[in-house]
């Protein structure tokens, strides 16, 4: 009965969205599979630190796609979003902000990821990770549990900063709390030293957690690699997003924030 009610709720809030598996812009030549665009600050995510106002973001709302993830065993649905591939010397510097958020806890621990991929497609690096720890105080990143990262990441400590966090990407959940564990992080600042020459992807990800409710998203911004932006050569990667670009995702808020009330779930 608890299974078949969540999937009921899961089913409505895709509905009040107005969409299955939609997918907005992204930097010119990365690729999508879920929902993936770009947007300008909204609600707790502000403009990055640099190359703003404008940012990318994946998030778990409205996807359809069931990605690995880091195949730690309960992922659900999910996002996930890749970079061209790009040419890289040894020693160069890939560097990049991030900003985790989600509106789920308690158990129902969700992750964000990036990973360095080589021209197979095979994983150099786990550059980060994030998940949603429902220890007030504990650190998102790296998350609990997870493979060791291997990019510095500024600041350091990490501990959510708690609350419904309001944000756009997350569709009928923005502003919605499950427990303890949700918010967001701010931005974070990622750098990480090439091993060896080669060709490589960037690639970002997104999943829930035991189920597909209260969800979570990734933003991002500012991928370079050797102080050169990663896109499609000639074209500007950090432009600012048409506005509006999510007018769709606000329409299930009213919807959905009057569901929120019925969940109950057992850790």
């Amino acid at each position: 009965m608890k299974s078949t009610f969540k999937l009921i709720l899961a089913s409505l809030a895709l509905t009040a969205t107005g969409f299955s598996n939609p997918s907005f812009a992204l930097p010119a030549g990365w690729t999508c599979d879920g929902v993936c665009g770009d947007l300008g600050p909204d609600g707790v995510v502000t403009a990055p630190p640099a190359y703003g106002p404008g940012y990318s973001y994946i998030t778990t709302n409205g996807s359809s796609y069931f990605p690995a993830g880091l195949t730690l065993g309960s992922e659900t649905n999910g996002s996930v979003a890749t970079s061209p591939l790009f040419g890289a010397a040894a020693g160069d510097a890939l560097a990049f902000y991030f900003n985790y958020v989600t509106s789920d806890g308690a158990g129902f621990i969700e992750y964000a990821w990036a990973q360095l991929l080589d021209g197979t497609n095979t994983v150099v690096a786990t550059l980060f990770d994030a998940r949603t720890n429902p220890t007030p105080g504990a650190d998102t990143v790296p998350g609990f549990g997870m493979p060791s990262i291997t990019a510095t990441i500024v600041p350091p400590s990490t501990p959510i900063i708690p609350g419904g966090p309001v944000w756009s990407p997350l569709g009928g959940y923005s502003g919605s709390c499950y427990s303890t564990g949700c918010g967001y992080t701010g931005w974070i600042a990622a750098t990480y030293g090439i091993p060896t020459d080669g060709n490589y992807y960037l690639q970002f990800g997104v999943v829930n957690w035991l189920d597909t409710i209260y969800d979570t998203g990734l933003a991002f911004a500012g991928a370079t690699i050797g102080g050169k932006p990663i896109c499609t050569p000639g074209v500007d990667c950090f432009s600012v997003p048409e506005p509006g670009s999510l007018a769709l995702l606000g329409l299930g808020l009213a919807f959905v924030g009057g569901l929120t009330w019925l969940r109950r779930r057992r850790v």
